[in-house]
């Protein structure tokens, strides 16, 4: 029977590895061209002048000029400021929702879920259109409209430089949480009840409760949700190019912005790659250090 047995358990092992080698092609496939593709193509333009016609190499050029341009470390310098303004403040939000939702009986924690997911599927320009009016100089604007309740002279919000990164911190706060306020509340339904209920015995308040159960078991949920709230802050781009297109007085230039113009406005194709790749580097380098820091004790 041992010799019956063996042929078949070959046969079978050799079709599905094939069948599992056609199911991955198709991504592997995207993947090669539109990731691994265009990564190689900067990474060699960055040592370039890159030309339509006749590129020619000048080595670490396109990178010593980033590093000599002053406009490249005010925007890194601004893009670290929006981080740090922005993430945390983030999290505290999403947790909070999360946490007045969960309360609430199913039917009407699914309504919340979908009034807070609604702006996250909504069109980025349509909402920065919107964000335009609320943030209008004019008297007609809302934000000045409330100031005026109190006396308060108009305030051109992204037409002044002691205002328009501020502006852009509270468009960040005041727009959609959603995806993280799902995964905070997918997070907080999966806390055994059993822990709940042993501190209530012990007489534990809700803070303690929060301390001492809510936090710990959030901790991975937390930690992924700020490694992807970096990566995404240090792109930041959509809200700058709209809102201020990086003005005034390049107050609001993220790095993202950057990269962008070099590309596409001034066509410095190597030098733009060059400051992607370094880009790259600091978010990895970022994400690498809240790892070691915070994901110590962490197990997905």
């Amino acid at each position: 029977m041992t010799q019956i047995a063996k042929p078949i358990k070959r046969r079978r092992i050799k079709g599905d590895g094939g069948a599992g080698y056609a199911f991955i092609a198709v991504a592997l496939v995207i993947f090669a061209l539109f990731t691994a593709y265009p990564v190689l193509s900067a990474f060699i333009i960055s040592f370039q002048k890159y030309m339509p016609l006749g590129s020619k190499f000048i080595g670490f050029d396109n990178y010593i000029n980033s590093f000599k341009d002053p406009l490249f470390w005010k925007a890194i310098r601004n893009t670290i400021v929006y981080t740090v303004l922005t993430v945390p403040v983030a999290l505290f939000i999403s947790l909070a929702v999360a946490l007045l939702i969960l309360p609430l009986k199913k039917k009407l924690q699914t309504t919340f879920k979908a009034i807070y997911y609604l702006p996250a599927v909504a069109s980025g320009v349509a909402l920065s259109v919107v964000w335009l009016w609320i943030f209008d100089p004019m008297p007609s604007g809302i934000f000045n409209q409330l100031l005026g309740f109190f006396g308060i002279d108009n305030v051109n919000w992204l037409g002044a430089t002691s205002t328009s990164m501020f502006s852009l911190v509270l468009m960040s706060w005041l727009s959609s949480h959603g995806t993280s306020i799902i995964i905070y509340l997918a997070a907080l339904l999966g806390i055994d009840d059993s822990y709940y209920e042993a501190a209530e015995l012990d007489g534990a308040s809700f803070l303690k409760k929060l301390w001492y159960i809510v936090i710990p078991c959030l901790k991975p949920t937390t930690l992924f949700l700020l490694v992807t709230g970096v990566i995404g802050s240090f792109q930041v781009f959509q809200n700058a190019y709209l809102m201020t297109g990086g003005g005034p007085d390049n107050a609001t230039t993220m790095v993202g912005l950057l990269i962008f113009n070099n590309a596409f406005k001034y066509f410095e194709f190597g030098k733009a790659a060059a400051q992607s790749l370094i880009l790259a580097f600091i978010i990895g380098g970022i994400s690498l250090i809240q790892f070691k820091f915070l994901g110590k004790d962490v197990e997905y």
